[in-house]
């Protein structure tokens, strides 16, 4: 899925010269502000990509006979995120107690509020240590002998391992500088 993080805005005479380092697969049409569409080319640039949208009528636009069709430009990043995996009770031997790399494990439930507000901070801590860090998640309702073994009483929870050792917890939401102080003890 694909959000779109910015409009584009193009004036309505643009001078020919302004479009030298051009990629033709990248054209597209665009209608401008004086609601005219015409067929503008723009530079393919890396990170980026065209969609096709398209819309249908909808109660304020009772005069359209048929649906609008656009382009929008969006950024593919949301496709390659990191997505911190899962780990259950099947993999938890050989990827958190065998890991070579220290571990960052967060305990969590899809029920709680506090866990959807850490998501993104141990999210963005796995890209930002990548390599150097393995992360993972623990849904506690589907792995509970995981989270009794381990002590867990509240989520989220974050449990650092290094050499299948349990090294350092951190109990609730916390901000990301507490996290990344807790990681860098152990890297």
């Amino acid at each position: 899925m694909a959000t779109i993080l910015e409009s584009l805005t193009v004036p309505r005479s643009l001078p020919s010269r302004t479009l030298a380092p051009i990629t033709t697969a990248s054209a597209s049409s665009i209608t401008a502000l004086s609601g005219r569409r015409r067929s503008v080319q723009i530079p393919l640039v890396s990170g980026l990509k065209i969609q096709s949208s398209f819309q249908r009528r909808t109660l304020s636009a009772p005069n359209e006979r048929f649906g609008r069709r656009g382009v929008r430009i969006v950024c593919e990043a949301q496709e390659t995120a990191v997505e911190v995996p899962v780990v259950t009770d099947a993999k938890w031997q050989s990827l958190v107690l065998e890991a070579q790399l220290p571990v960052l494990v967060e305990f969590w439930a899809p029920w709680c509020g506090p866990c959807r507000m850490i998501h993104p901070v141990i999210d963005e801590l796995a890209k930002q240590y990548a390599g150097k860090l393995a992360c993972y998640k623990v849904n506690t309702d589907e792995s509970p002998s995981i989270a009794t073994r381990y002590g867990i009483r509240s989520i989220p929870t974050v449990i650092i391992f290094k050499g299948g050792e349990k090294k350092d917890v951190i109990i609730g939401a916390v901000p990301k500088s507490t996290l990344t102080s807790s990681i860098e003890k152990f890297l």
